[in-house]
């Protein structure tokens, strides 16, 4: 069951972000001293208080006999789009259509927002996020390279209405 998260939640949603982008640290070779802005080492209780209190991002997760399994959030912009962040399965619950339930989740609340773009940022090295994002309509528009990311940034967008 997938549903909107509430600010008591925001503890077990940074272990589970944290857990989950941790799996593309260690396959990547990211670590806190070469990429301390990556998800897996990035990401506190504070950072999701004000993306949740502060920004008002809509927040969501998975939830498996109570237990939240995954999560995505989104920002919302003011030119009608709006950015996905952070989707993600922990390890033990991925390949069951989990991660693609939260992606069709996320289209249907940001089309009823009013986006009628959905962008996303990924590791551009992670071929195998990049072709699973392209199955469901993704579209790959450019790369980016920053000095404080030991990998480069691959954006992707899509139409969604």
């Amino acid at each position: 069951m997938i549903k909107e998260i509430a600010e008591k939640d925001i503890p077990e949603c940074v272990k589970l972000i944290r857990d989950s982008f941790m799996t593309v640290a260690d396959e990547f070779g990211f670590t806190v001293e070469n990429a301390p802005r990556f998800t897996a080492f990035a990401t506190t209780e504070d950072r999701l208080k004000w993306h949740l209190m502060g920004e008002h991002r809509p927040m969501y997760a998975f939830y498996d006999n109570g237990v939240i399994v995954g999560y995505y959030s989104l920002l919302l912009q003011d030119n009608n789009e709006c950015e996905l962040n952070n989707l993600c399965v922990i390890p033990a619950y991925r390949h069951k259509g989990i991660g693609g339930q939260l992606l069709m989740s996320a289209f249907e609340k940001a089309e009823k927002a009013g986006c009628v773009k959905m962008n996303i940022g990924i590791v551009e090295e992670n071929t195998v996020l990049r072709k699973w994002y392209e199955k469901f309509g993704f579209v790959h528009i450019g790369t980016q390279k920053f000095d404080f990311f030991p990998f480069t940034c691959g954006y992707m967008e899509k139409h969604i209405k």
